[in-house]
Order: C-alpha cells, then structure tokens, then sequence
C-alpha cells in the first residue's frame, strides 16, 4: 500500500512535453494521477497536450527569468526537466546543441532552485558514459562519465552530469532523480539507432560484438511517474535486462550482417559525409564499436522497478510496430 506522501497531489511542470517522451508522460499523469496539477512547457506547440495538462507554456529552455515566474506562480514542486536535442535537425550546429542541453538544464537548475522547487527529475543518457574501447562489459552507476568529445550528444551528457554533481554538493535541499536510459524504443520510436535498422544490411565492425541494451518507452514513462509519486532521488540506469548485438540484431531484422574492418568503414565514412552522402562521419566507428552496456541492478534492487520488457523484447516489440507501420503505408 501506498504511504501517505505518495498519495499527494503534485504540481508538476515537464520541459519538453511535447516531445516523445514528453507527450506519453503527460498521457500517463493525466490518466493516472488526475488529481496532480501539470504544466506542460515546450518551443513546439501540440493540441493534445495543450487539451490534456492544467496549463501549456511555449518556453525556451535558456529562459531562466520567464521559467521561475511560471514556476512561482503555478507553485511547482516537481519539475521534470526532458529537453532536448538527440537527433538534430540539419543545419543546427554544434553551439546550438550546447546552448540548448548544457547551458538549458543550467538555467533549469537554477530556475528550480530560486522558486523553491522540491524535487528535480531529469533524463541524461547511457551516452554519457561514452564509447570507448575499456569500458567494462557491464556499465554500473559509480562508473566514471567519459562521454566522447567527437560526439556532441554525448559529451554535453557528460557535462550535463558534472553539473548536476556539483549542484547535489551546492544545493541538497533540492532532490534530484537522475535517469539514464539505454536506446528508448516505442512503437513510433525514430531515432540515431532505429536509422540503423532502415538500411539494406547492417553494417558491424569486425571484432566487436556491440551489445546495445533497449527500454520501452512506457517502461521510461512509468519509471518518471513512479519516481515522482515516491519523491525519490538517486543516480539510476534504465534499461531492460540483456543485451543484443549487432549480429542478433542482424537476424530479427531478416537482414544480412556485414562486418568490416574499422579502418575500411573509417575511410568511407570521411569521404561520404562531406560529400553530403551519409550524415555520420568516421567518429561513428567508436559508435558502434563500444557500445555503452548499462546494468540495470540498481534500478530494479533500490528504486524498486523492473522493466516490464528485456532489451529483446523491447526490440521485438518495436518490430512488430513497425511492420504494422509498414503494412498501413
């Protein structure tokens, strides 16, 4: 049985919500917890999150000014801080995606703390870990972050994560609820590694296995819900149990599985992304190579959540949308 603390009604304000994520959380709050109050905000409008939360904001993250008063005047205690730039758009460059995901949550941060905020919920990224050749098979929490400088998304994570390491030290009044996930997958689910999966033959690099660990998107939602209805705080990977590699991968997809040497995709990578003909350059070998593996023990022994999907049922499961999506079209 619930405590009495969790029953609570909450105030809560999501960032980015009306984005993948953003838009199933407010889906799942209004349906679940009816009596919490919730403030969408975004740069994009949408008509159905707009119906669905108590009060919808068009805000820019790097607004600090603009988000405290909206904090102080619906009395936030939650804030559930999801922008951000995992695919960006062509064209957008890399000061940009700083401005928006680094400098953003900054601002977010400190928005939080001047209104008094209680609790900050917050999704960083397995990425922040990076992709590098040592890393252990299993990546646990007290790992070190080493996100790649050759990969803005994950070495802004990085940065992300120093600095809510360093606000937990300056400000312990403000609870923080720090969520890593692996590749999110859902039944619309496009992102970097579902791109992977369009292409006529799955590409590895010879001598790596390159497990990828996934989590269903309504695993990822339930996860933020419960965390913000039991006001927990901690540091915790999201990912189903598992792993697949690029080879099993290869099999579900009912597609060929070419591994090459790392030097051969190198080379064709840095003449075909100048030439505008591939949006990856050769910094992806490390992408695929060393693939950051995320246990997920702390999630399920000290949060108290286990993944209603594996990392292979999460895959199947995405399949089997898609080729529903495939047979509409």
């Amino acid at each position: 049985m619930a405590d009495q603390k969790s029953q609570q009604a909450r105030r809560v304000l999501i960032t980015g919500a009306t984005g993948f994520i953003g838009t199933q959380l407010v889906q799942q709050i209004v349906e679940q917890h009816p009596q919490w109050h919730l403030v969408a905000t975004d740069v994009r409008p949408s008509a159905e999150v707009e119906e669905l939360a108590n009060r919808f904001s068009l805000h820019d993250v790097r607004d600090q000014e603009a988000l405290v008063s909206l904090l102080r005047e619906e009395q936030v205690d939650t804030l559930v801080h999801l922008a951000s730039i995992v695919v960006p758009p062509p064209g957008m460059s890399r000061e940009t995606l700083y401005e928006i995901d680094v400098v953003g949550t900054r601002k977010v941060l400190d928005a939080a703390q001047q209104a008094g905020v209680e609790q900050f919920v917050v999704t960083t990224s397995g990425a922040a870990y990076g992709y590098h050749a040592d890393n252990p098979e299993w990546l646990s929490e007290s790992d070190p972050l080493r996100g790649n400088e050759s990969f803005a998304y994950s070495a802004h994570k990085r940065m992300v994560e120093e600095m809510l390491a360093d606000y937990r030290q300056q400000h312990p009044s403000l609870k923080q609820l720090v969520l890593r996930p692996g590749t999110v997958l859902g039944a619309t689910a496009n992102n970097q590694i579902t791109n992977l999966f369009e292409q006529k033959r799955i590409i590895g690099v010879a001598g790596c296995r390159s497990p990828f660990v996934f989590i269903w998107d309504q695993d990822l939602v339930k996860i933020i819900v419960q965390g913000i209805q039991q006001r927990s705080a901690g540091i915790y990977n999201v990912a189903g149990d598992g792993a697949l590699s690029m080879a099993q991968l290869a099999i579900r997809l009912g597609k060929p599985y070419l591994p090459l040497p790392s030097w051969l995709i190198r080379g064709a990578l840095s003449v075909l992304k100048p030439l505008g003909l591939n949006q990856y350059g050769p910094e992806q070998v490390k992408f695929i190579s060393y693939r950051p593996v995320l246990d997920n023990q702390r999630l399920k022994a000290e949060f108290g959540y286990t993944p209603r999907y594996t990392s292979e049922q999460a895959f199947d499961a995405y399949l089997e949308c898609r080729e529903k999506r495939q047979e509409v079209s």
